[in-house]
């Protein structure tokens, strides 16, 4: 992995499993028994990349705040009003125990007033903890790369409203959400600069661009509200001798452009189309001297299909995307579910085979 990052010579294509990991805060994986077949594939078979962020030890008073929760169901549901000099805000989350996520039913901004009362908050002040990252990584040895995670500005923006609201703010308001975007990159650089004054290196993901790809917005949004603050992240991260990668799903053909002139080292997913609007072949054609390209295997096919259209799918991707390096396979995302559907399973191991069978140079 680390000389795939560097453009240096290679006797096979690095194979990831993304998120699934027995490390880290999504160490899960490897405690969960329904998923101890994949973990020994990828034990044998793929490079793990454990996704770490700093410990964030507040030194403001937090703005009031009153919490409450209660059971719908299998649901835990959870509310928080906060406070703010304009008025109040409120939001609500809710989660079950065999899903890992959490979904938002309730956005804490609804309308202008509301992103108005949000800026109300005063700065917030944080020091930032990063002995985590040289535990993890002494943790992990040489079973992979800790994967430095850093959200960009509109990764912090876009949750605030439902995103159908986002997309309409964005158009509608294009100054409120820069300046909603400028207020958190003020926190986002600093905990950069703690992070990689740290040590904590040498691979950093930028999640955050994809909320302003098409078709929810043009790609006059995109550089807007994605590439000046990116470009400000990816050149302290290279000051530090790091590399970024960036991740955006879905549709990038019209925003590469601007994601390659922002300094980025690779990219992560590259779906396929019809998810993504461009072939593997012709991303690794246009953009594969100037980004690494993490990806190309859509979990959807991991949970649907069967082994033998697995093995071919992986054999075609090494056909268009492993000549001359430069390329990481990946699946797109990670299940979530527990317990692990058995089928999945089979598909995840046909995958890590599949890679090692057609990634050697």
């Amino acid at each position: 992995m680390l000389s795939t990052l560097q453009r240096q010579p290679v006797d096979r294509v690095p194979v990831s499993v993304y998120e699934i990991t027995r490390f880290g805060p999504w160490g899960w994986y490897g405690r969960e028994p329904s998923y101890s077949g994949i973990m020994d594939a990828v034990a044998r078979y793929a490079v793990e990349l454990p996704i770490w962020v700093p410990n964030a030890i507040r030194q403001s008073e937090p703005a009031p705040t009153e919490s409450t929760s209660w059971q719908e169901g299998d649901f835990t549901v959870w509310k928080t009003v906060i406070h703010t000099p304009k008025g109040d805000l409120t939001c609500a989350t809710k989660a079950k125990p065999d899903v890992r996520t959490t979904w938002t039913v309730e956005h804490l901004c609804k309308t202008v007033e509301d992103a108005e009362r949000y800026l109300s908050l005063p700065d917030e002040q944080f020091e930032y903890d990063v002995s985590g990252f040289a535990a993890l990584d002494s943790e992990l040895g040489d079973k992979g790369l800790v994967l430095c995670d850093v959200a960009d500005a509109l990764c912090h923006v876009a949750p605030l409203f439902e995103f159908g609201e986002f997309t309409i703010m964005a158009m509608t308001e294009p100054a409120l959400i820069r300046r909603l975007c400028d207020r958190a990159h003020v926190r986002i650089m600093q905990s950069l600069q703690c992070t990689l004054e740290g040590g904590c290196g040498p691979l950093y993901r930028i999640p955050g661009p994809e909320y302003a790809t098409p078709p929810f917005l043009p790609p006059k949004a995109f550089r807007e509200f994605v590439v000046p603050y990116i470009t400000e992240m990816i050149s302290l991260m290279h000051s530090y001798g790091c590399c970024a990668r960036v991740h955006c799903h879905g549709k990038t053909a019209r925003v590469l452009d601007m994601i390659v002139e922002a300094g980025a080292d690779a990219i992560d997913p590259v779906e396929p189309p019809p998810d993504g609007d461009i072939s593997m072949a012709d991303i690794k054609a246009r953009y594969g001297k100037d980004l690494i390209l993490f990806g190309n295997m859509e979990l959807k096919y991991l949970e649907t299909e069967t082994p033998a259209q697995i093995d071919a799918r992986v054999e075609r991707m090494m056909d268009e995307a492993k000549a001359g390096g430069g390329f990481v396979l990946m699946p797109t995302a990670a299940p979530i579910n527990i317990p692990l559907s058995p089928k999945t399973e089979k598909n995840y191991i046909a995958y890590l085979n599949a890679g090692w069978k057609y990634g050697k140079y």
